[in-house]
């Protein structure tokens, strides 16, 4: 079975998920987008509003700053693969609860194992904490850790982990989208070395 049908039959779980009362909340369950070939994975916490909206990752202001952080590296969204930790809508944008994560984190598992990337960018401290814990390795403050990159080995090879601020973090705190932008940058140098 290839990787289109196998992201489309798990597509398909995600979007009739009851496994947590997210799945009663929703207007549409959020499973990913992006090429199932992707050499980099980028992985938010939770679907926001217009996220909820389209059934789409990344597509409110948060992804406006994401586009704008790929395009400065010159990647395009269709090269990449970018999902949340959780594929539902936190009522009123909260984070997602321990209980929600270790529901929905099975997905992002499959996901992972599907894609084999070889760049994982968790977005923000629990997307961050769920993939740092997941690989072995500890979990410090982000603020400590963005933009290092971590390596991890797999049944299918290594992975490079690279911790970054969520760029939601650029719209209410404008002082940290340049430490994004460093990020991205470093991003793309470690991409064009193991890519």
């Amino acid at each position: 079975m290839g990787k289109e049908e196998l992201m489309n039959k798990l597509e398909e779980k995600i979007k009739s998920c009851r496994k947590c009362p997210l799945g009663e909340l929703r207007t549409n369950a959020v499973p990913g987008s992006g090429s199932y070939n992707a050499k980099v994975m980028f992985v938010g916490e939770a679907p926001g509003y217009w996220e909820d909206q389209k059934g789409l990752p990344f597509v409110g202001r948060a992804g406006k700053v994401l586009d704008e952080l790929l395009a400065e590296i010159g990647l395009d969204r269709d090269e990449v693969y970018i999902t949340n930790i959780v594929k539902c809508r936190p009522p009123d944008n909260r984070d997602p609860t321990e209980d929600e994560i270790k529901a929905c984190s099975p997905y992002l598992d499959r996901q992972i194992d599907i894609i084999r990337p070889k760049v994982i960018v968790p977005l923000g401290r629990h997307s961050m904490r769920y993939i740092l814990e997941k690989f072995g390795f500890e979990v410090e403050p982000i603020s400590k850790i963005h933009g290092k990159a971590f390596e991890a080995h797999t049944l299918f090879g290594k992975i490079v982990i690279m911790p970054m601020y969520h760029p939601a973090v650029a719209l209410y705190r404008p002082a940290l989208k340049e430490e994004l932008r460093k990020d991205f940058q470093k991003l793309r140098e470690l991409t064009g070395e193991s890519l």
